[in-house]
């Protein structure tokens, strides 16, 4: 796995040093003529050959075709155990799986259900917009009985851990 990310990562490494390159000014980049000079639609099939190498590995072939930087962060964190996946399950019974760091937050862990939703709808064409601002106001999130209430509180202080289900439950009015 770590060759094969490694291939990938330098040929990004490559790429991007290339771009920054096209946003020097005219004399530090006629001084280094030996360096080429690419295209953004050339870079991008660099980048793209890149990702494709890495998404290859064993460890990350589970990912979307069309995935991004920080999935493949999040996959190489949860193998080294600097993360966790929090089972997100919906009142619909779909499972979210999230990721999120060894010391998230409830906050932390509300971004990132909000990240993987978009990505869901970029890829899916779903809905184009969700308030979550309502979702926040309507829904509780609630692991063992107890409600996710405190968006400052680490999510292992209220014992959740690695593969552990975190359930939406709607809040119910007050009269």
């Amino acid at each position: 796995m770590a060759e094969t990310v490694q291939e990938g990562t330098q040929v990004l490494h490559a790429a991007s040093v290339s771009v920054k390159e096209e946003k020097r000014p005219c004399k530090e980049v006629e001084e280094e003529e030996d360096e080429e000079d690419l295209p953004h639609a050339e870079f991008l099939d660099i980048f793209e050959e890149g990702l494709a190498r890495i998404v290859q590995d064993p460890l990350l072939c589970d990912l979307p075709i069309q995935v991004t930087l920080e999935e493949i962060n999040s996959q190489v964190a949860l193998e080294y155990g600097q993360a966790m996946t929090v089972r997100v399950c919906r009142h619909d019974g779909e499972v979210m799986p999230i990721v999120v760091v060894q010391n998230a937050t409830v906050l932390d862990l509300k971004k990132a259900i909000r990240r993987f939703m978009e990505l869901k709808q970029q890829r899916g064409g779903g809905v184009k917009h969700i308030s979550w601002r309502y979702v926040w106001r309507t829904f509780h999130l609630v692991f063992d009985g107890e409600k996710l209430e405190d968006d400052k509180m680490k999510l292992k202080d209220y014992g959740i851990r690695n593969r552990d289900e975190v359930t939406f439950l709607k809040k119910l009015k007050k009269k």
